[in-house]
């Protein structure tokens, strides 16, 4: 019953996609458990570049089965753009499975977060306007839509009418907007029904029935744990689950069959959107970290905040999620610098503090506390083992392992599939 969860360990981009897809000729299904086309992969396969934003990674894998469970939000325009672009590129998407209880983005749900963002002004939140929140924030309040209304018309107008019943009258009295034609939503929600059918199914059935078969699944995070809605730097935070709990409930699978909880860390430390950063640089080695890490938002287009490596969130996200190993990415980024500072605790107000402050009034107000690790000017890409690493390489990735309270099993020294070195393996 090998289940395996795959998850970001900082705030999300740590490369997910690649340790996905590291994985995905070894597995039967790979399942994306919560987010929506607001969580961004990049996988590199030869010289193909592919940019996923709602879809599971290993739907680039022909052996295993794409799922989108029930914890997605979908939106179904950006759900078939992308089917067609794979298709077109010789992706075979046949096999792609939809829960059936996953949670439709409207258009009025596009519309809100997008009037919303603008109305907060300096206090945004700096989500990426594609409804994501507002899809969540009427999941909780019971007015959803989800995929299986798409096949009961009746029933589809009853939701439609009734979610914009409250929605109108926020559009038109509060932002000064339109208010929006629940025939027109209706409409364009059924125009996507039969395109979307084939691939809807029971997926809770499905997974279980695969773990009971000894089928390996792998389930997959967007974001990362610092984004959580519940453990993350709240406010400044998606509307989901990333953590390791989040694949049992957004997938329907009990917590007794996960067997191994990956987290994905980045060698050093980025973030897109607002919130608090305390390794941020601002300097000449922020911008080069992100000139060479090519950090850019793949679902937003937005340039990444960049610092140091923080092993305080490290150890945070170790905790929260009962992480078993760490996936190690773009350790090649690094090369060529003399001297690399790691962030190993925070001062707060005089205070040294080596865990995560719970105060969210701490955690802004905290400053890293650096220890200095020499660098290597050796190239890495072409490292087949962990002995192939110039000592000051292997030296940085000891010790980032001891801080982070869990063995690196495997390390990202490139951005091609083949450029992994797998120290231990995950299955």
């Amino acid at each position: 019953m090998p289940a395996l969860v795959l998850l970001g360990a900082q705030w999300g981009d740590e490369g997910k996609g690649k340790a996905t897809d590291l994985l995905g000729g070894s597995v039967d299904y790979v399942v994306r458990y919560q987010g929506g086309n607001n969580a961004g992969h990049t996988v590199v396969v030869g010289d193909q570049k592919y940019a996923l934003h709602l879809l599971p990674s290993g739907i680039l894998s022909p052996s295993c089965v794409p799922v989108i469970g029930n914890g997605v939000v979908v939106d179904p325009s950006v759900l078939l753009s992308e089917l067609s672009g794979l298709n077109e590129r010789g992706v075979d998407t046949s096999k792609l499975l939809i829960s059936g209880n996953a949670h439709i983005i409207t258009p009025y749900n596009v519309t809100v977060d997008k009037v919303t963002e603008r109305f907060l002004g300096k206090r945004k939140i700096g989500t990426t306007g594609r409804g994501i929140g507002p899809t969540y924030s009427d999941k909780i309040n019971r007015v959803g839509i989800r995929v299986q209304d798409l096949y009961d018309e009746s029933i589809l107008q009853q939701k439609v009418e009734a979610a914009l019943d409250v929605k109108n009258q926020i559009l038109t009295k509060l932002y000064n907007r339109r208010a929006i034609a629940a025939e027109q939503v209706v409409e364009e929600l059924l125009g996507y029904a039969e395109q979307i059918k084939p691939y809807v199914a029971d997926t809770v059935l499905v997974l279980n029935q695969a773990l009971e078969d000894d089928k390996v699944v792998l389930f997959e995070g967007g974001q990362g744990t610092l984004l959580d809605i519940d453990h993350g730097t709240y406010p400044f935070v998606t509307s989901s689950n990333p953590t390791a709990g989040g694949a049992c409930t957004g997938a329907g699978v009990g917590p007794t069959k996960i067997s191994r909880v990956i987290g994905i860390l980045k060698a050093y430390t980025t973030r897109v959107g607002a919130g608090p950063f305390p390794t941020e640089l601002f300097d000449e080695d922020g911008e080069a970290l992100r000139r060479i890490g090519g950090e850019r938002g793949v679902t937003t287009g937005r340039d990444r905040r960049c610092g140091w490596f923080d092993a305080v969130i490290a150890r945070y996200a170790t905790r929260v999620n009962g992480l078993t190993d760490f996936f190690l990415t773009k350790l090649d980024v690094l090369t060529g610098w003399e001297q690399i500072p790691v962030c190993v605790a925070y001062e707060i107000d005089g205070r040294r503090v080596e865990e995560l402050p719970y105060s969210q009034t701490d955690f802004h107000h905290a400053k890293p506390v650096y220890e200095t690790l020499p660098g290597w000017s050796e190239d890495i890409t072409k490292a087949k083992s962990f002995s192939d690493l110039p000592k000051n390489a292997q030296n940085y990735v000891k010790a980032l392992e001891e801080m982070s309270g869990a063995p690196i099993s495997a390390i990202g020294v490139g951005p091609g599939r083949d450029e992994t070195i797998e120290i231990n393996s995950f299955l």
